[in-house]
């Protein structure tokens, strides 16, 4: 693979720390969700910034394949919902699921599954998370298409 970019962010502290990137960009304290057992709070988490960075890395997949295929996505949005959860017979662990809501104003349905569908093949996170686990792809339409 020839690296086009790359960045490292360090976490002390684990679920309840600090993540910080190399260039400062990036730092944000980070809390337990309550819902995990820990105090929940105003900081963010590891599933957060998961659901934030495949929805806009989706959102980017998709702009390129509606480029190719010349359609205006319009005021389009990718909304990621990251769950986190485990098999019952494995205690400690831990698996997580992504549904990433589309919405493509002004596209028809089958343009708007063809595009969708083919940033799923082309999108960094869909390609890195395939088959580990599983991802569903809504598509959300205006009313009137």
């Amino acid at each position: 693979m020839k690296t086009l970019y790359k960045t490292t962010v360090t976490t002390t502290g684990g679920r309840n720390g600090q993540a910080t990137s190399e260039d400062g960009v990036l730092d944000l304290k980070l809390s337990m969700p309550k819902e995990l057992g820990g105090e929940g709070g105003e900081y963010t988490n590891p599933e957060q910034l998961f659901a934030a960075g495949y929805s806009a890395c989706f959102g980017s997949a998709l702009q390129l394949v509606a480029k190719s295929h010349k359609v205006d996505l319009g005021d389009f949005s990718i909304t990621g919902i990251v769950a986190i959860g485990q098999e019952e017979e494995e205690e400690q662990a831990l698996d997580l699921s992504v549904i990433l809501d589309c919405y493509i104003p002004g596209v028809d349905v089958e343009t708007g599954e063809k595009l969708v569908n083919q940033a799923h093949e082309i999108c960094p996170y869909s390609r890195a998370t395939r088959d580990n686990i599983d991802v569903t792809l809504n598509l959300l339409l205006d009313e009137d298409e």
